[in-house]
């Protein structure tokens, strides 16, 4: 490996805490696409027996943190600024969320994120476009 692609993959591997909790694993990580798969269990279930919205929400704004992290200079952080979600279908528990984030804007003060999130069928369950803005120390 060379020392971008160890940094992309240790990136990549340290989720934050909130992450860990949700259960989310991240499959795929480069500067310009970031892949994770998430089960559906009832601890995050909604009442009607789904993957709860805030869920989904947490899921992508995750991936975008981490896809603009995986693009900072050392020194810079990132927050989320703005986002939006479309949702299609539900995804049951006992299914798996997966997720698939690539850049729409990539600038020096802002990156824009879509994440496709799909049922464990691949059937498109929601959309989010989030806004990062990069924090510089």
């Amino acid at each position: 490996m060379t020392p971008d692609q160890d940094r992309i993959t240790a990136v990549a591997q340290a989720q934050p805490p909130f992450a860990v909790t949700l259960g989310l694993r991240v499959t795929h990580a480069t500067p310009d696409r970031v892949e994770a798969e998430l089960p559906v269990t009832g601890a995050l279930a909604n009442r009607n027996n789904t993957l709860h919205g805030g869920a989904f929400m947490a899921l992508a704004d995750n991936l975008g943190g981490t896809a603009t992290f995986l693009n900072l200079k050392e020194g810079e952080g990132t927050s989320t600024i703005e986002s939006k979600t479309n949702f299609f279908r539900p995804v049951a528990i006992g299914d798996t969320a997966r997720a698939v984030t690539v850049p729409l804007h990539k600038g020096r003060s802002t990156m824009v994120w879509q994440t496709t999130i799909t049922t464990g069928e691949g059937k498109l369950a929601a959309i989010v476009t989030q806004t990062q803005m990069i924090l510089r120390p």
